[in-house]
């Protein structure tokens, strides 16, 4: 998640969250294949390119057409780099089908920019007024006015529970479909602070807000995906560094590093041996400096693990 503003240059003056640490634990083979999946700003991959050999090779994804600009801009005209318009969560398709089993490194910076967060007219901070629309990209069709106007008291409900992890949802979500239609950013938060009063106010609005973004963009889904494709995209040796925000996207990350799976179970072959493809080397969760967070308070809620690919013996 790296910090954005409009203008371009403004890209420069902002460090991406673990930057440093990211870079150096991704990077196995200087002269590697490596796939840059939430390029963003760029920021990551401008370090990616200074720590790589002339002979490597860079692949930014990303899904927001400002984002590509933006990454365009700041990196110029290196012919290691190259960017494609999409969604990490079809990191299979959007990748030559001939480097399947190539790549070194995937990185994958979750979440929403900050970029995105304070232009008002992307919707997707309570802060300004703006359009309920908090997609990340146009190729997204459904809007945050069609989850909050068009859903069922049920689904809507469970999207604020489940995504969100608000406690009161019932209550939230029948207050929304009482005041529909909600038009703008202000309005649902207004419904918000109808329901929860008190110094816990802004943190429900904010789970609220992402319940729905998550629910837009099907983050959680998409992250599954590119998690599971990542075993077919990286050779044995070959790294995934991911850093979330929210432990939802932690937990899910955390259990697919554990065992190559979703459910975190790790299979065993006949022996008792296990056959997990991937395991986590980072030894836990890595979280950014106090230094760092001074500097940049979008790092805080940061979790960073690692994993590698196995190579198995043959038996």
């Amino acid at each position: 998640m790296t910090t954005m503003s409009k203008k371009n240059d403004t890209y420069y003056k902002h460090q991406p969250v673990l930057l440093h640490e990211s870079v150096e634990y991704l990077i196995t083979d200087p002269s590697g294949i490596y796939i840059d999946a939430t390029l963003g700003g760029g920021g990551h991959s401008q370090e990616l390119l200074s720590q790589l050999n002339k002979d490597a090779q860079l692949i930014g994804i990303d899904q927001d057409d400002e984002a590509l600009h933006a990454a365009n801009s700041r990196i110029g005209t290196d012919a290691r780099f190259s960017s494609i318009k999409g969604n990490f969560g079809y990191l299979s398709r959007l990748i030559s089908p001939e480097l399947h089993g190539e790549v070194s490194g995937i990185l994958l910076d979750l979440g929403v920019s900050t970029h995105q967060i304070t232009e008002a007219d992307r919707g997707f901070t309570f802060q300004k007024e703006g359009p309920l629309d908090m997609r990340m990209s146009n190729l997204r069709g459904v809007t945050a006015y069609q989850v909050v106007n068009d859903y069922s008291y049920e689904d809507l409900r469970d999207v604020i529970y489940h995504y969100g992890e608000e406690r009161l949802s019932r209550e939230i979500a029948s207050e929304i479909i009482d005041r529909r239609p909600v038009e703008t950013t202000t309005e649902l938060r207004k419904a918000v602070e109808s329901v929860v009063h008190g110094k816990h106010q802004i943190k429900s609005i904010a789970r609220v807000f992402q319940g729905i973004r998550i629910e837009v963009n099907r983050e959680l889904d998409m992250l599954r995906e590119v998690l599971n494709q990542s075993l077919d995209l990286l050779h044995a040796g070959g790294r995934i560094v991911a850093i979330s925000y929210h432990s939802l996207e932690d937990r899910i990350v955390k259990r697919f590093f554990k065992a190559g799976n979703h459910e975190g179970k790790i299979e065993k072959d006949f022996y008792g041996n296990p056959l997990n493809p991937i395991e986590e080397i980072s030894g836990g969760i890595i979280r950014p400096t106090e230094k760092e967070i001074e500097q940049n308070p979008a790092a805080r809620s940061a979790k960073m693990r690692v994993a590698e690919i196995i190579e198995h013996q043959e038996v």
